[in-house]
This record gives structure tokens, C-alpha cells and sequence, in this order.
């Protein structure tokens, strides 16, 4: 039996996959087997020594000790895509909002409360003020090209926009996603100087902080449209406000709000509700705790943050799984107590990543002397059999 720690609230659709022969899962687990968790803060957390796994519901692992989880052998999974159509609806509200000045509308309609009979004639005075450009014909700059932005680029080609796409490391399983009328931007100032509006869809690194500042602004066409819904520190506030103050700002939707932002004009706050439908809550749970699900029985990794992908069909009775230091000569050290024993390897599998690598080995039979063995391979971190 294994015990499934949930540490926020999981749809249904995901946890009742967890049947009751080989899983238990609640959230007053004491020693779990694996976490699944969404939004809770784990970098405090005291990992249990049997803990295999954590299952982000959800595409960022901000939440969750990375680094600490790998190098005590714990593995973390996240969904990417599982979420992405809430949040392109998400954006492409956004970009209407950013246009049409519907908000300040409709403020102003609210503000007329009382007018009684003169409401209908100061509507039609007032909305002279709230005039704003079609998105048609206009044209789009996505920055990063994953599930979000890609959905986002095909959803604005669909619209009559114009796109043009920027992502150095646009996979191939992505690029076939994409509209072939997208333009492939080969860098970040062709998307500066050419976008009416400018979309942010990638991770926050060392390369990407602070990427929209006062240089990057001034590249911008005038009355640019921003909007992050992706990562706070891509964007230097305190730019995007002197921008907005000086007219070469439109407008920036984001979720990501602060005091600055809310006090001043042309800001779009909104709460971080891109994931928030219940279409999405449920693709992320069955997406998290399938690939859960997957690597306690199998032992097979996809959508991991700190671990390579490895799936590998089950070809023998045994499955040996050992996470280790990426370092030379362990494939040759993990298979030699095995060709010790006389115990033939029916299939292999290593992949790395980063400082760590993972090796699955199928074979008919193990002892626990082999097993102990491998665990005194310096350099390994958790060894596992599955059978």
C-alpha cells in the first residue's frame, strides 16, 4: 500500500484514481509515499525518507524544493498543458480588455446609478471616452511558444491577428502545433519593434528577469500593449509604470499586482486565475497522478522538473530503478553486479539531466545482495525494485 499525502484540495478526478488495493490518499497522511500538492509551500517541509515523489497540480513549482527533492531522491512532476486552454482564454480576454477600454465603461455605467431617466443620454455622452482599436489585422508578438503560447498564437491567428513568435527553444512536438501563419521571430527585437501587443509565456531564469525594462520598452512600438501572465520577475515594475506615465504604455494586463501597480492608470490587475476553471483543476489532477502512478509502479518519469524523462516498456518481471549523480562509468558499475550474479539484462534505459541521471534495468530475478550492492555504488542516490 502506498500513501498519497494530499497537502491542498485535489479534484476527484484525479485522487479517485488512486484505488484502494495498492493507494490511500488524504490530506493527514504522517509518512507518505508521494505528495500531491498545488499551491502550498513546501520549501520548510521535512521530506519523509521513504517520500518517492511530488505531483504539482499545475505548471509552476515555485512551491516545491527542486534541488533539495533530487538530491534526496525525490522526484517532482509538474503538468505542462494540462492547464493551457484556461489560460489562453484567460489571455485572449485579456487582449480585448486591453483594447477596448471595457473596464473604465463599465465603471463609468455604475457610476451613473441614480440618474434615473438621464442615464440612457449620458451613456451616449459618455462613451465617447472609451474608445479603443480592434485586434483584428493587428498584430501579436508571443514570447514563448510551450502549451500556453502556442495555444494563445493559434487562437490570435484565428482572430485575424497577425503573430509572430519568439522561443530559442521551441521543441519539435510544439512546432507542429503551430499555424503555419505564424511568423518565426529569431529575436527578441524583431517582437519589440513589430508587435501591437506583446504576450509573455516562459519561465522566470537568470536570462529572462527583468527582460521587459526601459531598454526594451524604448524598442517598442508607441501605445504598446503588455501583458505577463506568466512570471513576476520578467518585468521590471518600475519600467512598465514609467512607460505607462509617459504614453508609450497602452495598457498591461498581468497577475501579478502590487501597490505600484495598483495606483496607476492603464493597469489591468487581475487575480491569478488562469488556472482557475474546473476543467483545468480536473486535467491537472488526473495529469499528476497519472504520472505518479506511473513511476511508483513502473518507474517511468514524464513531465519532471528535475529529472530526465525515461519510459521504458516493462520486458521482464523486475524492474531496477536507481537515481544517481551523473558521473562517469555508473551505467558500467549498475549493470556489473548483475553480470556478478549471472542475471541477464533483458532491456536498459539511462537518461541524464543536469547533475543527475536515472537508469531503469529489466531482468528476470535480483537478490538482495545485488540490490545492496548497488546501493554502495558511490555516486547513488535511491535504488528501487518493482515487481
Amino acid at each position: 500500500m502506498y500513501n498519497i499525502l494530499k497537502l491542498n484540495k485535489i479534484s476527484s478526478c484525479g485522487t479517485d484514481m488512486l484505488n484502494g488495493e495498492k493507494f490511500s490518499c488524504s490530506d493527514e497522511v504522517k509518512n507518505p509515499d508521494a505528495i500531491l500538492v498545488r499551491s502550498a509551500k513546501m520549501h520548510d517541509f521535512e521530506l519523509p525518507e521513504n517520500l518517492l515523489a511530488i505531483a504539482r497540480a499545475g505548471a509552476g513549482v515555485n512551491n516545491i524544493p527542486v534541488e533539495k527533492c533530487i538530491e534526496n531522491g525525490v522526484v517532482v512532476f509538474n503538468t505542462p498543458g494540462a492547464n493551457a486552454n484556461a489560460v489562453k482564454e484567460l489571455i485572449m480576454c485579456m487582449l480585448f480588455l486591453t483594447s477596448r477600454k471595457i473596464i473604465p465603461g463599465i465603471e463609468f455605467a455604475k457610476s451613473l446609478a441614480g440618474k434615473g431617466d438621464e442615464i440612457p443620454k449620458l451613456i451616449e455622452k459618455g462613451k465617447a471616452a472609451f474608445v479603443g482599436p480592434e485586434i483584428k489585422g493587428k498584430t501579436l508578438g508571443v514570447i514563448g511558444l510551450g502549451a500556453i503560447g502556442a495555444s494563445v498564437a493559434n487562437a490570435a491567428i484565428d482572430l485575424g491577428m497577425n503573430v509572430r513568435g519568439y522561443d530559442p527553444f521551441l521543441s519539435i512536438d510544439a512546432a507542429w502545433n503551430l499555424n503555419t501563419s505564424i511568423i518565426h521571430s529569431t529575436t527578441l527585437d524583431d517582437i519589440f519593434e513589430n508587435s501591437d501587443y506583446i504576450t509573455l509565456h516562459l519561465p522566470a531564469t537568470a536570462d529572462t528577469k527583468n527582460m521587459i525594462n526601459s531598454e526594451s520598452i524604448a524598442k517598442m512600438k508607441d501605445n504598446v500593449r503588455l501583458l505577463n501572465f506568466s512570471r513576476d520577475d520578467l518585468v521590471s515594475t518600475d519600467d512598465v509604470v514609467e512607460g505607462l506615465s509617459n504614453g508609450k504604455i497602452a495598457a498591461y494586463a498581468t497577475d501579478f499586482v502590487n501597490e505600484q501597480l495598483l495606483a496607476t492608470s492603464g493597469v489591468i490587475p487581475v487575480p491569478h486565475l488562469g488556472a482557475s476553471t474546473p476543467e483545468s483543476e480536473d486535467n491537472c489532477a488526473k495529469m499528476a497522478v497519472s504520472q505518479l502512478i506511473d513511476y511508483i509502479e513502473n518507474g517511468n518519469i514524464r513531465n519532471s522538473v528535475n529529472m530526465p524523462t525515461s519510459i521504458m516498456d516493462r520486458t521482464a518481471p523486475v524492474r531496477v530503478c536507481a537515481i544517481h549523480k551523473n558521473i562517469p562509468t555508473m551505467i558500467s558499475k549498475i549493470t556489473q553486479p548483475f553480470t556478478d550474479a549471472g542475471i541477464n539484462i533483458n532491456d536498459l534505459l539511462n537518461r541524464s539531466k543536469g547533475n543527475f541521471a536515472y537508469t531503469m534495468v529489466d531482468v528476470e530475478s535480483v537478490t538482495d545482495e545485488l540490490i545492496d550492492t548497488i546501493n554502495n555504488i558511490d555516486g547513488i542516490i535511491r535504488v528501487r525494485v518493482l515487481k
